[in-house]
């Protein structure tokens, strides 16, 4: 990308720490030149300068820092507005289906299935929003996913055969992923201030959590309170709506990076380090999944759904006090520390059900949440350190499929454990979880510190 304007205020000087954070991949494989970038996809302008050629005062939070720059507002609507259908969908369907073919167990295969064909599907779809933009790609994609969901509650409504509920709901696998182009505009706006950059993804983990918070709970309102179709309806609509502001925003858009005729680029997925990264979120997803199915069945009653949207609380207050303070410079002993933080705290859980309380359950809950978004935030640091530039959709896109992974395995164990050992000893599942995920992590740092090594001594 061209430098900001000659009007914009400086730029901060390049401290070492700057130095330390800034590179994304091998200098090798780094382009000679950076092409120009067309005026639609432009980075906005920095705060303008004050008197005397000094720069205007920034707000000292740095959040309100963070939408300084023009046109981050009306992204981070669109994206709002988008990403609250994510938490609706899955629970709308179960709605749907059950009542009207009264059948739980067909609600949770179409579902389930949507879920294996989004894990398949994202990743292409990133790979072509990164080669051709977000705009151009993420539009159509969502078109044809909002005319799979409308495609299953007109099947559902009419009475169409079960493999047509299949068929329609595998469509929706094109949904972009709404949060990890957000995600992206941060990175190419603040690839210059590591600081901004860590605020910026943790408002988007702490956006997460809200939208998972929010987003069942609409669900079912609008399901019981209007009719059982409402909630794919209306989240369908929020879908295309949020989306097509989003990508209205062209002057926030991270710029395509021309590719040679002839040449093949690399999948982020055999950048080095990358592949041990996603174990974690494999593990990390786990935890999740597994935490989720346990808790239903200990609490199995009305009260499970606020009792379990306490742990995102718990995530999103810590995800918003993590943004506000100085990271560590070493991103992987920052994931370590995350990672045994969350090990230690899922042992709450576990704990508070031995007593059988439900308050000193909720209580563990919020607790345990607090580990969820510093871990997710500085695990995404990560993948953006090892993904390059012009790859950053399709590294974070398949960072979530190994959460959506996780998510899967770990409730098929919940539900497992939980029949033959009960939910209090199933708690243990997601502490052995995190234990893996932490172990992994340690052991891919210490490959790469030997690696390191290995290489200094030649």
């Amino acid at each position: 990308m061209p430098p900001h304007p000659t009007k914009a205020a400086p730029l901060p000087a390049v401290t070492p720490d700057a130095l330390v954070l800034a590179p994304r991949y091998d200098e090798r494989r780094r382009p000679a030149a950076r092409p120009a970038a067309s005026p639609a996809h432009r980075p906005p302008r920095r705060p303008a300068a004050g008197p005397a050629g000094r720069p205007s005062r920034r707000p000292r939070n740095p959040y309100l820092r963070l939408f300084s720059l023009p046109g981050t507002r009306a992204f981070t609507l669109g994206n709002l507005i988008a990403r609250v259908p994510m938490g609706m969908f899955t629970v709308s369907a179960v709605i749907m289906i059950a009542g009207s073919r009264g059948s739980y167990a067909l609600a949770g295969a179409v579902t389930a299935t949507g879920l294996a064909a989004t894990a398949v599907v994202a990743p292409f779809t990133a790979r072509l929003v990164d080669r051709y933009g977000q705009a151009r790609v993420a539009v159509p994609a969502t078109a044809l996913a909002v005319l799979g969901s409308l495609a299953l509650l007109l099947c559902v409504h009419y009475g169409a055969p079960s493999w047509t509920l299949f068929a329609a709901y595998t469509a929706t696998a094109t949904t972009p992923n709404i949060g990890g182009m957000s995600r992206a505009r941060w990175a190419h706006l603040y690839r210059d201030d590591p600081a901004a950059a860590h605020t910026a993804n943790a408002f988007e983990q702490a956006v997460d959590e809200l939208c998972f918070m929010v987003g069942p709970v609409l669900a079912a309102f609008l399901c019981a309170a209007l009719f059982p179709e409402a909630g794919t309806l209306i989240g369908a609509v929020l879908l295309l709506t949020g989306m097509l502001l989003f990508t209205a925003q062209r002057a926030t858009e991270p710029p395509v990076t021309p590719r040679a005729a002839g040449t093949r680029t690399r999948s982020p997925l055999r950048m080095p380090g990358m592949p041990a990264l996603l174990a974690v979120f494999l593990s990390t997803g786990a935890i999740f999944g597994s935490m989720e199915i346990v808790t239903l069945a200990f609490v199995d009653g009305p009260v499970a759904g606020p009792v379990m949207a306490l742990q995102a609380l718990g995530s999103f207050l810590a995800g918003l006090a993590y943004g506000s303070v100085r990271p560590a410079r070493d991103v992987r002993r920052r994931l370590l520390v995350c990672l045994a933080a969350m090990t230690a705290l899922m042992t709450l859980p576990l704990c508070a059900a031995r007593t059988g309380s439900l308050l000193a359950l909720a209580g563990a809950l919020l607790l345990a949440g607090m580990a969820t978004a510093p871990t997710m935030v500085t695990g995404m640091t990560l993948v953006q350190r090892l993904t390059p530039a012009g790859q950053l959709n399709e590294g974070m896109t398949l960072a979530v499929t190994a959460l959506l992974g996780g998510i899967s395995t770990g409730a098929a164990a919940g539900g497992w454990l939980v029949e033959r050992a009960g939910a209090v000893t199933a708690y243990a599942l997601p502490v052995a979880a995190a234990g893996l995920a932490l172990c992994l992590a340690a052991v891919a740092g210490t490959a790469r510190a030997a690696g390191a090594s290995t290489a200094a001594g030649r």
